[in-house]
């Protein structure tokens, strides 16, 4: 039985050899390699690994490791996920939510967490809903803003 970590490589090994679509395409993909695992448990990794499901053409999506490099590569990924998977930002008071298509929240969290900015306390995501932490008020206001100027393009 792997551990957690040798679980988590597998897992990383996979979808970055192989076009793995849906939870259940990479349940499989692991029981044939000898990994007894659940679609719950194949879920909770792919939050904790935080996976990102990219359009490859055709309606059709895959598996990959979220791309994280320098603060300008995480600004023009970000961008990108807004316009192809954000539908809906709303704000209440230094609360945001944004709203994703099914699937991209975690994704899209990833990149807002890799920003690394002061007026940011966090995220929290789901399947398609994210809540963000702005500091203040203010701070919830000027990042709606961006957000929205973002999902425009």
């Amino acid at each position: 039985m792997l551990s957690k970590d040798q679980r988590h490589k597998r897992i990383q090994e996979i979808i970055s050899t192989e076009s793995i679509a849906t939870q259940a395409e990479l349940v499989g993909r692991l029981r044939e390699s000898g990994v007894n695992i659940t679609q719950a448990t194949v879920s909770r990794d792919i939050n904790e690994l935080r996976l990102v499901r990219l359009p490859v053409g055709k309606g059709r999506h895959r598996y990959s490791l979220a791309q994280v490099g320098q603060h300008d590569n995480v600004q023009n990924e970000l961008a990108q996920l807004f316009q192809s998977f954000v539908t809906d930002v709303d704000r209440g008071e230094n609360v945001l939510v944004i709203r994703t298509a099914d699937g991209h929240a975690t994704g899209v969290a990833l990149l807002l967490d890799r920003l690394r900015r002061d007026d940011i306390v966090g995220t929290i995501a789901g399947e398609d809903t994210i809540f963000v932490v702005a500091r203040t008020v203010q701070d919830g206001e000027t990042l709606m803003e961006e957000l929205n100027e973002l999902m425009l393009g």
